[in-house]
């Protein structure tokens, strides 16, 4: 490609930005008719769904200057948005938490910013949605700069979870020797949220790469106030790309923001790999117990987290 026809595309892309910028209402100081801007509510979201985070993760994340990101944690904590606590890990560290003022504030701004959108979608048909959102999931799936770049994630569609059912049978009689009692219990599985899904408090995410099925994991109701992770699955041939840990953190930002104050999680001693991407995003042991399934004598684990 000549560097005229790479001049070419820049303006083309460069065009697109100033209209969709313009669309989104991003060129105005202050953000939803708010007193806040892009940076600074994009900052608080990410504190409410992801939960605590240092200055560094946030720097890191949104590509901040470190002076600039400094002027806006005081700013914020001076209002009382945010408050810096000690790191359970480091105690050279410090936290950033995200108050309750903080959310009051935030939740509003969350729900015209959806509704806006939704304003604009209302104003395309059905199969016009359809094409501009994977329009939108192609750009992001060629612009991300990181490995995982791949793959996507997306919901799923009719035969997804045949597919999830056979895949983590065979998976789990492969590496770890469970017998037909384990498919049983995720054909149940599939079956209840097939049966009795509602997507107000439900969701379950499919992770493809080159038209294949490689990863999934649900979010189910178990009570009111708690949410449980169920299923998580990466096929052998995406490991090592961060899907896991994705995949977890899809459902952690899910479940925060539909208003979920706790999520659970069912899984046995031996999946080290699992336990590890649920420790990193701060899951606890609550419970363990040895027992006898899928044809093994194993360690059975509850695991939980606040949100």
């Amino acid at each position: 490609m000549s560097s005229t026809d790479l001049f070419q595309h820049a303006d083309i892309v460069r065009s697109f930005n100033r209209f969709y910028t313009q669309q989104i209402g991003v060129l105005q100081e202050h953000l939803l008719q708010s007193e806040y801007s892009l940076t600074e509510l994009r900052i608080l979201y990410e504190l409410a769904s992801r939960g605590d985070l240092t200055s560094a993760d946030l720097r890191q994340m949104l590509s901040l200057d470190a002076g600039y990101m400094s002027r806006l944690i005081s700013g914020f904590e001076k209002k009382g948005l945010i408050q810096k606590v000690p790191s359970p890990t480091d105690a050279r560290a410090a936290l950033l938490h995200l108050t309750e003022l903080g959310r009051e504030i935030l939740v509003p701004l969350e729900q015209a910013s959806r509704e806006q959108v939704v304003a604009m979608l209302e104003r395309l048909t059905e199969p016009q949605q359809q094409q501009l959102l994977g329009a939108m999931t192609l750009i992001q799936t060629l612009l991300q700069n990181h490995p995982d770049s791949t793959y996507v994630l997306r919901d799923p569609q009719p035969g997804d979870m045949g597919t999830v059912m056979q895949q983590q049978a065979a998976l789990y009689s492969r590496e770890y020797g469970w017998n037909s009692e384990f498919e049983a219990l995720v054909a149940e599985v599939i079956a209840k949220y097939l049966r009795d899904f509602d997507p107000a408090c439900e969701r379950c995410w499919i992770a493809e790469k080159d038209g294949k099925v490689i990863g999934s994991v649900f979010v189910v109701r178990q009570d009111e106030t708690t949410a449980k992770l169920r299923m998580l699955y990466v096929d052998a041939s995406a490991r090592g790309l961060g899907i896991g840990r994705r995949l977890v953190d899809e459902c952690l930002r899910f479940a925060r923001q539909i208003g979920y104050t706790r999520m659970t999680l069912w899984t046995t001693s031996n999946l080290t790999a699992a336990r590890q991407i649920y420790q990193k995003a701060g899951f606890e042991l609550v419970e363990e117990e040895a027992i006898n399934r899928f044809g093994k004598a194993l360690v059975s684990q509850t695991w939980a987290r606040d949100l």
